[in-house]
């Protein structure tokens, strides 16, 4: 059952950002955060936090995934809360649909090509992702937010208010880090399997993927360079030996819960937000050699697709979760991605599969289609 917040939720007028902890909507605008670089952000929000001046002592909004590009981060008017989201603990996988995204030459040649780049030491991992565009006349995404919602797609659902006509929506798996009280969480995501409407084929995958040598190579430089970065901020940092498995309906996902206390009190959910991004799980790694590699063999300019998404109050506290499995809808149509990450071992039709898979939670939220396998 949705909350009962979210029946009022407008995405002309308001945002929302549901989570396991908390629905928040976020409605009018207060003040808008300047334009600014992420490595400033932080301060920049405080400094509007601080000011007051609005009943709603918060910012709710995106960040891009360009740390040059200006995120959309809103004091509203007023911000409501409701209870979280009622989440299945199994998800169920969606049933088999036709799909508009099966095939992609493009994508495969550019996959190919990073696997010759990793061969010759250029970088160790990037992930490459897909943007689809299609029509979107007279597109209800409220009723596409609550939908995912009641389908327990995403751990965190949101439904931001870019300006110009234009909303960022989703419902992502991944943590990128929260805090509340001091206590620090991340949950990082990486290596990742379609899943089956079949069972024990559902299972089997789920298990391989829990062994793959490949995806758990992959895991590690995600959770080593996330728990790498909050070590400065944090003390009793606890990191995971192992990881979990981690359901969608239409993925497996291999997953690390890193939890810590904030170190100084005046470090902000946002201040590890902004050091923690791009983590390997939407970028690669090193950082600025897969950044390059990204924009010479992806195709359309990112936006906010493998940001970040969330809040932060005056206080400290809050929650930002990766931008994927998402959309975003304006005049001039909707544009959907995905993406997968790029290793040694990586094959080139299996990172389509992957993507496929990945774009089959907005696919089936927008009724076109289910790609999962």
């Amino acid at each position: 059952m949705r909350p009962s917040v979210l029946e009022t939720y407008d995405p002309s007028r308001s945002s929302v950002f549901v989570s396991p902890s908390a629905t928040l909507l976020a409605e009018g605008v207060h003040a808008v955060a300047p334009a600014t670089s992420l490595a400033e952000l932080p301060l920049q929000v405080s400094a509007l936090l601080r000011a007051g001046g609005g009943e709603a002592r918060a910012v709710v909004g995106a960040v891009p995934f360009s740390a040059d590009a200006p995120a959309r981060l809103v004091v509203p008017r007023r911000l409501r809360r409701g209870e979280p989201a009622t989440l299945p603990a199994r998800p169920d996988v969606a049933a088999r649909g036709h799909s508009v995204a099966e095939t992609d030459d493009g994508y495969v040649a550019a996959v190919a090509r990073a696997l010759k780049e990793i061969d010759a030491g250029a970088y160790t991992k990037v992930v490459l992702a897909r943007a689809l565009r299609l029509p979107a006349p007279a597109l209800d995404v409220a009723a596409v937010v609550r939908g995912l919602i009641e389908r327990g797609a995403g751990r965190y659902t949101f439904g931001i208010d870019l300006g110009a006509g234009r909303t960022l929506f989703g419902a992502s798996p991944e943590l990128l880090v929260s805090r509340h009280g001091g206590i620090v969480t991340a949950h990082p995501l990486a290596g990742s399997a379609p899943r089956s409407a079949d069972p024990d084929e559902d299972a089997r995958r789920a298990a391989a993927l829990l062994v793959s040598a490949k995806d758990r190579h992959e895991h590690a430089f995600v959770s080593e360079q996330v728990a790498a970065v909050l070590r400065p901020y944090c003390r009793a940092l606890h990191v995971p030996d192992e990881p979990e498995l981690v359901a969608t309906p239409t993925m497996w996902h291999l997953a690390s819960r890193i939890t810590g206390r904030v170190a100084h009190p005046d470090t902000t959910a946002l201040t590890l937000a902004a050091a923690l991004h791009p983590t390997p799980a939407v970028c690669g790694t090193p950082v600025a050699s897969a950044r390059r590699a990204i924009a010479e063999l992806e195709s359309f300019d990112r936006g906010f697709y493998a940001g970040m998404v969330g809040w932060t109050d005056a206080a400290g506290d809050g929650e930002w979760a990766v931008t994927i499995r998402c959309a975003v809808a304006g005049p001039e149509g909707l544009d959907v991605y995905a993406g997968a990450g790029v290793v040694t071992g990586s094959d080139p039709a299996a990172e389509l599969a992957e993507t496929n898979a990945k774009l089959g939670t907005m696919l089936t939220a927008l009724g076109v289609a289910d790609v999962a396998r």
